[in-house]
């Protein structure tokens, strides 16, 4: 699966850490993996490596300060140049693709983790109603490699099926025939899958209780979501390196292909791979970063962040791998053979390895709950970063105190948003939205971001922005590649990819025209939203000449800087009385404590406590 956690902080600190490293993330296909990020092959790391270095890490701090400076979500941020407001819709926008169709996707976790409270996990054998022929799971080969194969079949098990009777497992079946009932054609949506259904709104529920005080009840939730998946991964670790053939998946995993380094496929999926497992571009890191204390300290907490993400990517490659290369052991062929990629890692092949271990229930039990938890934690702060925008936007003093209402209409269209993915064909929309709706756009968004804030607004202004918050300005490395190091290549990465271009496939199922126009109208939905706000704003811009109004409309609002009166120094130092038409209000921090003048969105305040 496709997918966001650590370092220091507390509270809305570690939701922030928790929503930009455990997203379900994507492989080296493009596809999503299993329920931890990690790079399927040797040829895949060193690109993800270099993407983290020169833009990951550095995208990641500047998203960080941005929102910790203006104490803003996605869009009151872009007070700081208002053209570029577009920017923030964007985020929102892949926002809410991502939320719709990432809950669908932990409901299939709550499903397998339902189904596996049994004596006997359902995908094990072939005797089930669902099942065909040409299934035959690798404890029916166990039977017949100890002897009670008929004559009629060749000595050599293996051959036999994987290459004569084109074997089909337990596990892929039950996903298949059984969980999915998947339909033949993307326009086929056939039946509502009402076992997933229910799961989705239970995921939905589970959402929504946890963020029903904000930042406030989720920071408590991301304790535990943040770190029980880590033990999770090293219970399975310590079980998967004790099985014979756990050296062989683990040396396939690491072994590079260095072929495929000069593939700009590769390098472009790496780049996917760490804006997605980071969270950039996507506006939570922005949100989170708003409710931090005006002083923490974003640039540690970004380092600290980014490399705990790197090393728990690399950490659960040598858990699935070891896993895996016990299967192709057991089953007699490669590694390749049995390292799927997409959903087939994460709900047939990682499911079938777990059948070949002692008290199998008890293990996918750990590994579904533990997707969960990698799931709910992303959703957190997906749902968060729309509701914090859409309250932010509006402004006005109902909405800020009816907060809980809005969060409720949020997960509520989620879930209904979400029902066309629960029929037969949802497979097949999931993948598209995926592939699409949240892939090329996020690059582009970052970019544009990147060099507004560097270009339109000014380097030497951020610069000393983040020095009055931090103390100091960010270091030289970081100040070259936001100017010239990630922009760069993050173009010439979407050059590539565009040159690349490959249709979307699934499995051996080729997605009609018709939909692949669909998915890319959803990728330029989002990106769209940055020129056409853009324009809008230049026609709604005081101005005699054109540039005059883009000199208006790129320069920062008068009531850009912090939020609260007493971090505004320097030339954001009032110099007159704060009055309703410059944006200031006084709003109570706490109750038990004094008033103090804040800055919000559109002329309204944003409450802010400061124990968080």
């Amino acid at each position: 699966m496709r997918q966001c956690r650590s370092g220091a902080g507390r509270g809305v600190n570690e939701l922030q850490r928790h929503a930009s490293s455990e997203r379900l993330p994507r492989d080296g296909s493009g596809s999503w993996t299993c329920g931890s990020f990690f790079p399927r092959t040797g040829a895949f790391m060193f690109p993800y490596f270099i993407m983290l270095i020169f833009c990951g890490i550095p995208l990641f701090f500047m998203e960080l300060s941005f929102g910790q400076f203006a104490s803003q979500g996605c869009l009151g941020v872009w007070k700081i140049s208002p053209m570029f407001k577009g920017v923030g819709y964007g985020m929102m926008v892949v926002s809410t693709y991502i939320g719709i169709y990432y809950n669908v996707v932990i409901s299939i976790a709550f499903y397998y983790f339902f189904s596996s409270m049994t004596s006997v996990l359902p995908w094990a054998y072939c005797n089930n109603p669902w099942n065909t022929p040409d299934c035959v799971g690798v404890l029916d080969s166990s039977n017949l490699t100890n002897g009670s194969q008929p004559e009629a079949l060749p000595g050599n098990l293996s051959h036999l099926l994987n290459h004569t009777l084109k074997r089909t497992s337990p596990s892929e079946e039950y996903w298949r025939f059984y969980v999915l009932k998947l339909s033949d054609d993307i326009g086929n949506f056939g039946e509502v899958r009402l076992p997933l259904l229910g799961c989705l709104g239970v995921s939905w529920v589970v959402v929504f209780l946890c963020l029903i005080r904000g930042v406030k009840s989720s920071g408590k939730v991301v304790y535990f979501t943040a770190t029980f998946p880590y033990v999770v991964l090293t219970i399975l670790f310590v079980r998967g390196v004790t099985l014979e053939g756990a050296f062989t998946g683990i040396m396939y995993y690491l072994t590079p292909q260095w072929d495929k380094i000069l593939q700009a496929k590769v390098w472009g999926d790496a780049a996917s791979q760490i804006f997605y497992s980071l969270g950039c571009a996507w506006g939570g890191l922005i949100t989170m970063a708003s409710y931090n204390k005006f002083h923490n300290n974003c640039y540690r907490d970004s380092v600290i962040i980014s490399i705990t993400n790197c090393a728990t990517s690399v950490y659960a490659g040598f858990v699935i791998f070891s896993i895996l290369g016990f299967m192709a052991k057991h089953l007699g062929v490669d590694v390749s053979h049995v390292a799927d990629h997409g959903p087939g890692l994460a709900f047939v092949a990682y499911p079938e390895a777990l059948t070949l271990l002692p008290i199998s229930p008890l293990w996918s039990l750990l590994f579904f709950f533990m997707l969960i938890l990698l799931g709910l934690g992303t959703q957190f702060c997906l749902l968060e970063t729309l509701v914090t925008a859409i309250v932010d936007e509006v402004g006005n003093e109902w909405i800020l105190q009816k907060k809980t209402y809005v969060t409720l209409a949020v997960a509520v269209a989620g879930f209904l948003l979400g029902i066309p993915l629960t029929t037969q064909a949802g497979m097949y929309w999931l993948l598209l939205m995926d592939n699409y709706a949240a892939s090329f756009s996020l690059v582009v968004i970052s970019c544009i971001m990147c060099v507004s804030i560097m270009y339109i607004y000014g380097h030497r202004s951020y610069f000393q922005d983040i020095q009055m918050m931090l103390g100091f300005p960010p270091p030289l490395f970081f100040q070259i590649c936001w100017r010239f190091v990630s922009p760069a290549i993050i173009f010439f990465i979407l050059i590539f990819t565009v040159i690349q271009y490959r249709p979307i496939t699934y499995n051996q199922y080729r997605y009609p025209g018709w939909a692949v126009a669909i998915g890319f109208l959803m990728a330029l939905s989002s990106v769209i939203c940055i020129p056409l706000y853009a324009l809008f704003k230049l026609c709604c811009t005081d101005g005699d000449t054109f540039l005059q109004r883009l000199k208006n409309a790129t320069k920062p609002r008068r009531d850009w800087g912090p939020a609260l009166l007493e971090h505004r120094t320097g030339c954001y130092a009032p110099t007159i009385a704060p009055s309703p038409e410059d944006g200031f209000e006084v709003q109570p921090l706490h109750p038990d404590k004094a008033q103090i003048p804040m800055v919000g969105s559109n002329g309204s305040s944003r409450l802010q406590d400061s124990r968080i």
